[in-house]
């Protein structure tokens, strides 16, 4: 056992078998900094152990623990990757090899996705994405957190899995269960900060540094004195999950707070190692950035001076959909609703045409909520549009409401509908938020079970106060420690047989297998797409790669035609029309 603390005098290690009187001993330093213990591991197959700094107590769990059962400050338990037997031999990746891209992708929160919230749990739903057509996926942070449950952004043991959904052999056969349904599954990983509660990371080493600054505090440490090993210890994480836990990808959270002014970014570093290993297991590994920069650089190799992501999340496009179907134009999107200096001559229904076609509102141009000019511009005819991601509905975008509320709790379920044809059948890659795919009635809501009384009570206060800003009353707020809120955010199942859940099920399923059927797998550019808005601003038309996606906002009712399908293709054994409802 190892672990780097470069500025310690001395670290000992308190190690026994789970149950019993647990051993101390010291370990011995090296030059780089890291401390190894020398002497005889106890003879048992799992231990508990823990480090102690320059002999102040208590002891601190690994910063690359494994597994964490007894909490974020308890000791750490070893874990052997290598003793789960997989039955995956077979899996080339997502769609037989071809990987993420132009795939459907559903994000799933594991704690909420059944009222368990365990892996186990979520394994006896997976024949639900089966049938859906989901291709990959997304599954939000499972890295160890304070309590028993929470959104998983709060990670403060970024190489452990979180034991109250299973702990790491749990995960290991979800992903198996996956791959054994055609499914890929790709992890949602936060490297930008850790959590504020049971983070020792800076106990242990320059973790962090004060050079830079973001919205969680000290950014973590890429490029100041002892960033080399910071940055292999987010490396290694990556290809850990890839490497010992079979997963397809990882989707990297809020990029644009790695701060990194090093002559070589984190992320294209990365970019190459998970291309080596690639190569290395023979199957595809995909990086999907969440960054706000609107720019393509992200997507761009790292051989052409880009960081190298396979995607990025698109949220213009969701705005764009956003405001065109609920008419909200507050905060963030102001200018999409049109008539600002971005679309001056331009409605909601103008930007919507914008962003489906060209994938950013903000490519360069004025961006009223940040008051300055944001992005850079897009080459449609050059950029493969599956490199966006793109959505209705996210657990961002949900969850970070006041009350947690979905798009089909403030708009009927045509307007969902149009919605959701016209992100699934347009040239980005789609994500499928969990529920959305049958108007859940349940929201999503933003929840904590922090232990430590004063940062459960900072952060009630918090929440209250963002929202009381907005005019929402304290009582209108759920308070994010009850376990009523989270318990409120647990998928029903039983929904799925009653309407309009079952009606919109269907037309999700549909939609998807038209994607499927026609659209393929090929790369896909937004100067192929046509958007015409049609009878005074009522009814808006998209056409792709000759689906026709035609919306009547005044009634809300949406019919998809292939018109312009070549004869001979797969397409023929799909109804040539849709229409909703």
């Amino acid at each position: 056992m190892e672990v780097w603390a470069p500025g310690a005098r001395t670290v000992e290690i308190v190690v026994g078998a789970p149950g019993e009187p647990p051993e101390r001993a010291p370990m011995v330093r090296d030059d780089r900094g890291w401390w190894r213990w020398e002497g005889e591991r106890p003879a048992y197959d799992v231990l508990d152990y823990a480090f102690v700094i320059d002999g102040e107590e208590p002891a601190l769990p690994d910063p690359r623990s494994a597994w964490q059962p007894h909490g974020v400050d308890g000791p750490s338990r070893t874990f052997d990757p290598s003793a789960h037997e997989w039955r995956d031999a077979g899996w080339r990746g997502p769609r037989d090899g071809a990987g993420t891209l132009g795939g459907v992708v559903y994000e799933c929160h594991i704690g909420t996705f059944t009222a368990e919230g365990t892996f186990d749990a979520a394994v006896e739903r997976l024949d639900h994405l089966v049938d859906l057509g989901v291709d990959v996926v997304e599954v939000l942070p499972v890295a160890a957190i304070p309590g028993r449950w929470g959104w998983g952004y709060d990670g403060v043991d970024l190489y452990a899995v979180h034991d109250a959904l299973g702990g790491p052999a749990a995960f290991q056969r979800f992903v198996d269960a996956c791959h054994e349904r055609g499914l890929g599954v790709c992890l949602d990983v936060v490297y930008n900060h850790l959590g504020p509660s049971g983070n020792y990371l800076g106990r242990f080493g320059p973790y962090f540094t004060q050079s830079h600054m973001t919205p969680w505090g000290p950014a973590v440490n890429l490029d100041a004195p002892g960033s080399h090993e910071v940055r292999a210890f987010v490396v290694e994480n990556a290809l850990r999950w890839l490497r010992d836990f079979h997963v397809d990808g990882l989707r990297l959270d809020a990029v644009h707070a790695l701060v990194d002014e090093g002559e070589r970014h984190l992320l294209a570093e990365l970019a190459d190692a998970v291309a080596d290993l690639s190569a290395e297991l023979g199957r595809p590994l995909d990086l999907i950035a969440e960054s706000d920069l609107n720019d393509t650089s992200m997507v761009t190799p790292t051989a052409e001076g880009g960081f190298g992501m396979t995607a990025q999340w698109a949220d213009d496009v969701h705005h764009g959909l956003h405001v065109a179907l609920t008419g909200e134009t507050q905060g963030y999107y102001e200018d999409f609703g049109g008539g600002t200096r971005t679309l001056p001559d331009g409605g909601p229904l103008d930007v919507l045409a914008h962003v489906l076609t060209r994938g950013f509102l903000h490519d360069g141009s004025w961006s009223t909520f940040r008051g300055r000019e944001w992005g850079r511009p897009v080459d449609v005819d050059a950029l493969d549009a599956r490199r966006l991601v793109t959505y209705l509905q996210t657990h961002d975008q949900v969850g970070n409401r006041a009350t947690g509320d979905r798009i089909s709790a403030a708009i009927p379920p045509g307007r969902v509908a149009i919605g959701a044809a016209l992100y699934l059948l347009g040239p980005g890659t789609p994500m499928v938020f969990m529920g959305e795919e049958f108007a859940a009635s349940t929201p999503w809501q933003f929840f904590t079970d922090f232990t430590d009384e004063g940062m459960a009570e900072a952060v009630r206060a918090g929440r209250r106060a963002e929202f009381a800003a907005h005019g929402w009353s304290e009582s209108e707020v759920p308070d994010p420690q009850s376990r009523a809120t989270r318990d409120a955010s647990v998928l029903r199942w039983d929904e799925l047989s009653s309407e309009p859940h079952a009606s919109l099920l269907r037309w999700y399923r549909d939609l998807i297998a038209l994607r499927r059927s026609v659209i393929g797998t090929s790369e896909t550019r937004f100067a192929d797409v046509i958007c015409v808005v049609e009878d005074g601003g009522d009814t808006f038309v998209m056409t792709h790669r000759g689906i026709e996606v035609r919306a009547d906002l005044a009634h809300d009712t949406v019919t998809v035609t292939t018109t312009g399908v070549e004869s001979g293709t797969a397409a023929d054994c799909i109804p040539t029309s849709l229409t909703y409802p």
